[in-house]
């Protein structure tokens, strides 16, 4: 691990150095290259130059200690707290090491659907992309509305919708499974508990040169928008439905006047699904990945339970429980998505010793 760390920081003080060529600063690309494996490598370096200068500290109570005379309980205490403190770090460091996942940085296209439990299911897909929507503001992230199909109550059947921002993958990526809520639905008046459900799928974006869609392959449809809109809905023919006949994957895209526009995002869809599918087979193929507790693949699994009565969410792949039902819906979800990528990171550690 050592001769990895000791590579790594003479890579970064070498990139230091290009950062301050004028060469490098005149070209934005090669610049821009640069300084995003500048920033990758910073944290790993960081806690690396702390574990030299605490191991340093530890050594220089050792040497006291060994002097004996009044300094000696004083330098005892600094050693006990430098050991410790080196064995924080040493784990830190390789939690840093473990392989970055090349989505990480990415953008992320969210797709909601309503589950079982039909109109209180589609309210409930509304509840999650309110949820989301709001975490991503209170975050900087920036979230733009791709395409939904909206029930008469105000519920969402589907809705998928884009998260921009650095790191958007990383952050949001352990949200794919099934979410269950248990409460009195909206559209109930005799007061019974309900359960329902809603399916989340986080897909990194993905570019063109990634994913290509060979233009026979795809059949375009246009149509007339329906649902909300205002004057356009039902006159122009501006919605977009894409069948990709080789997986018989269907994107339908109405939320923008311009056909042009529709189509676009529609594409930008189906590339990142295509993605998706192809990730899931290579994911298929690696035992280890089908054992971890937090994994992104099996969408068909439960994933968390938002408990009304009780005031409770519970992620079942970590077995973690928030009593703040309210604030927790109103966006207020990282301490959640932090423990779930801990443990993810702690599961990853473990498979790199075994």
């Amino acid at each position: 691990m050592f001769d990895k760390l000791t590579q790594a920081e003479n890579r970064f003080v070498q990139l230091e150095a290009d950062l301050s060529n004028p060469d490098i600063i005149g070209n934005q690309d090669e610049f821009t290259k640069i300084m995003k494996e500048y920033k990758a490598l910073s944290p790993i370096i960081e806690k690396y130059r702390e574990f030299k200068k605490t191991k340093s500290d530890m050594e220089g109570a050792r040497a006291l200690m060994d002097e004996g005379g009044e300094l000696y309980d004083m330098a005892l205490e600094e050693y006990k707290e430098c050991k410790d403190r080196i064995e924080v770090i040493e784990q830190e460091l390789k939690i840093l090491l473990i392989p970055k996942d090349p989505n990480d940085d990415k953008n992320v296209i969210v797709e909601i659907r309503g589950g079982a439990g039909g109109e209180e299911a589609a309210l409930f897909a509304y509840v999650l992309y309110r949820m989301y929507n709001m975490y991503a503001d209170s975050e900087g992230f920036k979230t733009e509305l791709l395409s939904c199909n909206e029930t008469g109550l105000g519920g969402f059947k589907e809705v998928t919708f884009m998260i921009s921002g650095e790191g958007a993958y990383s952050r949001f990526k352990f949200e794919s499974g099934v979410h269950r809520v248990q409460r009195v639905p909206e559209t109930e008046s005799q007061g019974r508990i309900q359960t329902s459900t809603a399916t989340v799928a986080v897909l990194p974006e993905v570019e063109d040169v990634e994913i290509e869609i060979l233009p026979t392959d795809v059949i375009i449809e246009t149509c007339k928008s329906s649902g909300a809109g205002g004057q356009h809905v039902n006159k122009t023919e501006s919605a977009i439905r894409l069948i990709h006949k080789p997986t018989g994957i269907v994107v339908e895209c109405q939320d923008e006047r311009s056909q042009f526009k529709n189509k676009d995002k529609a594409f930008k869809i189906l590339r990142t699904k295509l993605y998706d599918l192809k990730q899931q087979e290579q994911n298929s193929k690696i035992a280890s990945e089908r054992k971890s507790q937090v994994g992104t693949g099996d969408r068909s699994e439960r994933i968390r339970t938002y408990n009304y009565p009780q005031g409770r969410i519970t992620d079942h792949r970590i077995g973690f429980t928030v009593y703040s039902l309210d604030a927790f819906l109103n966006g207020d979800i990282g301490e959640m998505l932090e423990k779930l990528a801990t443990a993810d990171a702690a599961e990853k550690l473990k498979g790199e010793n075994n």
